[in-house]
């Protein structure tokens, strides 16, 4: 029970502009480590954003900028496991930042919380990080990146011993999910293998149709205007 959980927060619209970062590390099935950093996204803030994490200009003063924290966050996710809530959000954030550093990405691979929860938690009506919390009783204050992520990290463990499995991997092997990868140059998402479209039976006539389709009209009974009955016809068919 081996993994990494995360947690960005943004100061606006455009996922290069991580202000807060979250991250649990889980050994043995037990938070062994957690670290939380704020970080100056170099960008305007959204108000909107604010709202939503009450993160602000001034709080991110004199922090370092996602360049200066690479160097201490790359080894804690270098060869990781690493496990967010929607991670489709969270590993663009990732993507874009390092793009804009012009720094190569990291080897690891990851898992999404929300998206596990939406097939083994059907019975919920929404599969939201505060909702699926409240579900196993999990502490959260929404939007703080550390609690976040310490929530991503428990929904994960439970739904672990809820399918007794010991390892992530697995367990999103179990729900038909490969897990993302990201790799130096290119990365892969975190999805269910297409579904193979059934193939139709061939639909077989019964042998008397067969015989009366084999069969052909007197020439006197077809004309100009009629409908032609034979098995060259090219009318379509009234029934």
């Amino acid at each position: 029970m081996n993994f990494t959980a995360i947690d960005f927060e943004t100061a606006n619209s455009s996922r290069s502009s991580a202000c807060a970062l979250g991250l649990v590390q889980v050994r043995d099935g037990i938070v062994s480590a957690e670290h939380v950093w704020l970080i100056d996204p170099q960008q305007r803030f959204d108000g909107m954003n604010i709202a939503i994490h009450g993160i602000t200009p001034s709080m991110v003063e004199g922090k370092p900028t996602f360049n200066e924290l690479w160097p201490t966050l790359e080894p804690l996710l270098h060869g990781e496991v690493v496990v967010a809530h929607n991670a489709a959000f969270d590993m663009s954030v990732l993507r874009y930042c390092l793009d804009r550093a012009a720094f190569s990405y990291p080897d690891f691979q990851y898992m999404c919380t929300y998206l596990l929860g939406k097939k083994m938690l059907q019975e919920l009506p929404s599969h939201k990080l505060n909702v699926v919390s409240r579900h196993f009783g999990i502490s959260l204050k929404h939007h703080d990146a550390l609690d976040d992520a310490r929530a991503a990290a428990a929904i994960l463990l439970r739904l672990m011993e809820r399918e007794q499995h010991t390892d992530p991997l697995l367990l999103a092997g179990s729900q038909g999910y490969k897990a993302g990868t990201m790799y130096a140059g290119g990365y892969t998402p975190f999805k269910s293998p297409p579904k193979k479209a059934a193939k139709k039976p061939a639909h077989k006539k019964p042998a008397a149709q067969k015989l009366s389709d084999t069969k052909s009209l007197p020439a006197s009974s077809s004309s100009q205007g009629q409908k032609s009955f034979g098995s060259t016809s090219t009318s379509s068919s009234f029934f």
